[in-house]
């Protein structure tokens, strides 16, 4: 059994899991609300909000990547936000627990430590941020993304279903490059993100490892690219940008991620490949 289900394929990362299944023999199912612009594979439009649509979905799946969501915060009303992305994760892994699926991949958000979209902005207790960062959102995105991990550590404690929630960083799509000169020289614009990105490739490598991979239980893994997406060196933008962090846990002596991808690493046996210094003349 090689099916794998993809939910939110129409979606900017979407099509890159789909091609990454694909291009390793897989057979890939694609769920979303829409079709997509470019048709990879079988689409079978889905409310996975409702929890029977999703049984029909999952059977004769041997994983699922559930990357559906509303995106980002204040797209929508908070309650419509946050019950759609928690309704949605919940029917997910309740219909793969209830079907035996064994593996399923997550989206969770770097927006689950709250700086992304803070009311009252904040600095991060200290940089690189790893998983053992405090989550401290002020929005109903953030929170519905921490509900969403909570979720998925119920679902292992109660079945042993492996769960990879992964907190992508700002997720770039090759075509994306093309906007980075107009603000890989200003420390204040990005900072919100710890000026963080991820390829789509990269990220659906590692969708891909973390259903192959065995034996991680419920985790949650930042997922973001080896560099920041600035053309200033990271020491510099955390004195610019957030003089009072003095917790500094790496050297900083050039352009690192301050949004630490090392753990996810170590588990998948990852490693990005595709930096934004490659694609842009600057």
């Amino acid at each position: 059994m090689n099916k794998i289900v993809v939910t939110g394929g129409a979606g900017r990362l979407g099509k890159w899991v789909i091609k990454e299944f694909l291009e390793q023999g897989y057979e890939v199912v694609n769920a979303d609300i829409r079709l997509p612009e470019e048709p990879l594979c079988k689409t079978v439009i889905t409310d996975l909000k409702n929890l029977g649509e999703v049984y029909g979905l999952l059977s004769g799946a041997a994983a699922v990547v559930h990357l559906a969501a509303i995106p980002v915060a204040y797209s929508h009303p908070n309650e419509v936000t946050f019950q759609n992305n928690v309704m949605s994760t919940y029917n997910i892994l309740e219909a793969a627990s209830g079907l035996g699926i064994r593996k399923a991949v997550i989206a969770s958000s770097e927006s689950s430590y709250g700086l992304v979209f803070a009311v009252k902005p904040f600095a991060p207790q200290y940089v690189p941020m790893d998983e053992e960062h405090p989550q401290l959102p002020q929005d109903s995105y953030g929170l519905s993304k921490i509900v969403n991990e909570q979720t998925a550590e119920m679902f292992h404690r109660k079945t042993g279903m492996q769960i990879v929630s992964f907190r992508l960083g700002n997720v770039i799509a090759p075509e994306m490059y093309q906007n980075f000169p107009g603000f890989i020289h200003d420390p204040e614009k990005r900072k919100r993100i710890l000026w963080s990105y991820i390829d789509t490739r990269d990220a659906a490598a590692a969708c891909r490892l973390a259903i192959e991979a065995d034996g991680l239980g419920a985790v949650a893994l930042n997922i973001a690219a080896d560099d920041t997406s600035m053309d200033i060196k990271s020491r510099d933008l955390m004195a610019a940008a957030y003089p009072e962090v003095q917790n500094l846990r790496a050297t900083l002596d050039g352009y690192e991620t301050l949004l630490s991808n090392e753990k996810a690493k170590k588990l998948l046996n990852w490693q990005p490949v595709h930096s934004w210094r490659s694609y842009v003349q600057y």
